[in-house]
């Protein structure tokens, strides 16, 4: 099988066990392929975290979970030094956290402190994790899955800027259609009628499906980093991101809602994203509805919106919105 057939395959085994998120499942293929982090946001039970445990379930990777809570330590992500003692022999040896994994699960990552967050900085950025001055590098197929609640703020601890930042994209799920509400219904009954049979000691379960490799990951980055991107298209994603910073020039109401542009990450993330689209999509090329439709998840955390926006209940999404509208492909 190619790379494209292995990464459809994959798409279509998540869409098994998640009814309704289509955009969902493609934003999480989209930021395997762009080698990048990704927050996603929704109210509770609306499967984020399945759509996540998805992914890794059917992919050949090492997966693990962390839980943020105000009382983690930064050692309980990173992991830390432990001093052994064997007869007249003593040392110190490393002891991987739970970062160490292909694909990582922070699950409610604004539920941990400052310190615990910026724990997860370096593994983000630059691919290790550093502890007690030795540098521990990352496995080559690394990402960092953050969920966050966007209700009950009390408690929380919103992330620095420098860590949205870092990350890819950030993607909102919302509530499914009704239609496929009743699929859900429908899915988790006949998984908990399974469970029940195989603990009951009744048929076998059927075999699972072997697992995609992770090559097959690495060929399809290979494809996407030789998808075709005109010098119009490299302009335009520039103009996109310029528009945050020079809002004067592009209307009365954008000067009103942005108070801080995105930095040159949200470029390169327009790029890389851009090109997966297209590559998902079957094209070799980028066209300007792959910038269009993956704009809204690389931009929404990376505007700084004015108190007066606040006050009119003006949303990230509404901002990248007219953005779209006001900056012309050239």
């Amino acid at each position: 099988m190619t790379a494209r057939d292995q990464i459809d395959d994959l798409r279509s085994r998540m869409g098994q066990s998640i009814i309704g998120q289509r955009d969902v499942i493609e934003r999480l293929l989209i930021g395997l392929l762009a080698n990048g982090n990704l927050l996603v946001e929704g109210l509770p039970g609306l499967a984020k975290t399945r759509a996540i445990k998805a992914l890794a379930k059917n992919l050949e990777a090492d997966f693990s979970r962390i839980q943020f809570t105000p009382d983690l330590l930064p050692s309980d992500v990173t992991g830390t030094e432990v001093y052994y003692q064997s007869g007249d022999k003593s040392e110190f040896r490393f002891e991987p956290g739970p970062i160490f994994a292909n694909i990582v699960l922070a699950d409610e990552i604004n539920r941990a402190p400052a310190k615990v967050q910026a724990a997860l900085l370096e593994a983000m950025e630059e691919r290790q994790v550093t502890v007690a001055g030795t540098t521990h590098p990352m496995e080559p197929l690394f990402m960092v899955m953050a969920t966050q609640n966007p209700v009950e703020q009390e408690g929380t601890y919103p992330l620095p800027e420098a860590q949205m930042d870092r990350f890819l994209m950030h993607v909102l799920i919302t509530y499914p259609p009704v239609e496929d509400e009743v699929e859900v219904i429908r899915l988790v009954r006949a998984e908990e009628i399974a469970a029940m049979a195989g603990q009951g000691g009744g048929a076998a379960p059927a075999d699972k499906p072997v697992a995609i490799p992770q090559q097959a990951v690495f060929a399809a980055r290979a494809e996407i980093g030789a998808i075709y991107v005109s010098d119009a298209i490299e302009r335009y994603m520039a103009d996109l991101v310029n528009a945050t910073r020079i809002p004067s020039e592009f209307g009365d109401d954008l000067p009103r809602w942005i108070e801080i542009g995105a930095s040159p990450r949200a470029s390169l993330a327009l790029d890389k994203c851009g090109r997966t689209h297209a590559w998902l999509a079957g094209r070799d090329y980028v066209d300007p509805e792959d910038i269009r439709a993956i704009a809204p998840d690389v931009l929404r955390h990376r505007l700084g919106l004015t108190f007066e926006a606040q006050g009119e209940g003006v949303t990230p999404d509404r901002v990248v919105s007219e953005i779209l509208k006001q900056v012309a492909l050239t």
